[in-house]
């Protein structure tokens, strides 16, 4: 059964939300940049830590993750960052 909804692989990056890695001091410019991104058609990309194995186990009862779905973790001062760029709707 697929759910009702589904990423449109063909939407862009359109813009950061928040400040970025560098600003927050949350990289050392390698390879570990957690960030958040609004796409082009309004959804939200995440890149964080894949951590869906730690936390399967413990998902409060009222949660699912599909087979294609993956538990992501991010700095909260990443989202708390964003919180200017988020609308109130």
């Amino acid at each position: 059964m697929r759910s009702s909804w589904d990423a449109d692989l063909t939407a862009e990056f359109a813009r950061r939300l928040g400040k970025s890695p560098s600003e927050l001091g949350l990289t050392n410019d390698d390879d570990d940049c957690p960030d958040l991104w609004e796409l082009s058609n309004g959804d939200i990309a995440v890149i964080g830590r894949d951590r869906t194995d730690s936390y399967a186990h413990r998902l409060p009862a009222d949660v699912r993750l599909a087979a294609d779905e993956r538990l992501v973790i991010i700095p909260g001062a990443i989202l708390r960052s964003a919180k200017k760029d988020i609308p109130e709707e």
